[in-house]
């Protein structure tokens, strides 16, 4: 077997274990207030999350243009395989062990990787400064704008709702989290899968099966099916920090919170801009909170997932830097 195509198999293999490992980290975000609610039962949350991220993965594919072509462009590279082995490396270990420890990080592990694998790989002068600038400033006001997002329309729930039995009003919004649960898988996998669909057609880039970054038909299968089934298996330890640790969530503040996660990222996806499902989720979730009672939050816990966000880029880039010096 020609040694090009052998490791353009092994990229392809690397990037869908890391959509797997994905849809088993990130996507407990997603479901995470509905499960805590009980407004869905557990496996019935798993398996609606994974059928919504396939649909939402293989209905976009303007991130995956954005992943694949704003770090670096593939076509410089004359060894952008093996930079590509050591992105996925590093950022695979690191969501294996934030999971580990049920802190919600993120696939933008994937950016960080990417940068310093390039960095180290390539040089500095084949990374793409403004293209990576742009997406590391749509990781950090996305948060910002989440929390914003999640606290008014908590607010405003709260005025609404004011004179009515708490007890009726969850009762109800606890059927409504069924639509917002679903509608926050849905959005994961029009942003999220669309990371290593990138990183396969960077790869087809490199190795000059293709011309362009046109994501192919068998790549948005092979990624969406990839995060379907990791989410299949569930991440119980990011559901339980999520859904628990942070404040006691009710289903009003559920709803809340997936509403306000989801239409941030779908504005994202619209825009091509990869975000952070975690960092959505979980600064709605802040901010319903912060608008319910500011003392209701566990803001130690919340700390302790801020300071995962903000190491994770520089970790990962000296990781993936680290990894392809060893290797190649």
């Amino acid at each position: 077997m020609d040694t090009s195509l052998l490791i353009i198999i092994i990229v392809i293999i690397l990037a869908l274990g890391f959509d797997f490992i994905n849809g088993f980290h990130d996507t407990a975000n997603a479901i995470a207030t509905s499960v805590s609610t009980r407004a869905l039962k557990p496996r019935t949350a798993i398996l609606m999350a994974a059928v919504m991220n396939f649909l939402g993965a293989i209905m976009f594919t303007g991130v995956a243009k954005t992943i694949g072509g704003s770090v670096a462009d593939p076509a410089s590279l004359d060894n952008g395989l093996e930079v590509l082995i050591a992105t996925l490396l590093a950022a695979i270990i690191w969501n294996l062990i934030t999971w580990w420890f049920g802190i919600p990080s993120s696939s933008h592990a994937l950016i960080g990787a990417l940068a310093g694998a390039v960095y180290i790989g390539g040089g500095p002068d084949k990374l793409n400064w403004s293209g990576f600038r742009t997406i590391v400033e749509g990781l950090i006001f996305s948060p910002l704008i989440a929390f914003a997002v999640g606290y008014i329309v908590m607010l405003i729930l709260k005025w609404i709702f004011a004179h009515r039995s708490p007890h009726t009003v969850n009762k109800g919004f606890r059927s409504m989290q069924v639509v917002t649960a679903a509608l926050q898988s849905f959005t994961h996998g029009t942003n999220d899968a669309q990371k290593a669909m990138g990183i396969i057609t960077f790869a087809l880039v490199t190795a000059r099966f293709q011309d362009h970054m046109e994501v192919p038909l068998w790549v948005k299968i092979a990624a969406a099916t990839a995060m379907a089934l990791g989410t299949s298996i569930g991440g119980w330890k990011i559901i339980k920090t999520m859904g628990t640790k942070i404040f006691k969530i009710e289903p009003i503040n559920g709803f809340a919170a997936d509403m306000s996660a989801a239409s941030v990222i779908f504005g994202a996806t619209l825009f091509h801009l990869p975000v952070s499902t975690t960092h959505a989720i979980t600064s709605a979730i802040l901010g319903v909170g912060s608008a319910k009672r500011f003392s209701a939050v566990r803001w130690s816990m919340a700390g302790r997932i801020v300071v995962a966000w903000v190491i994770t880029i520089p970790i990962v880039a000296v990781m993936a830097g680290g990894i392809y010096m060893l290797l190649f």
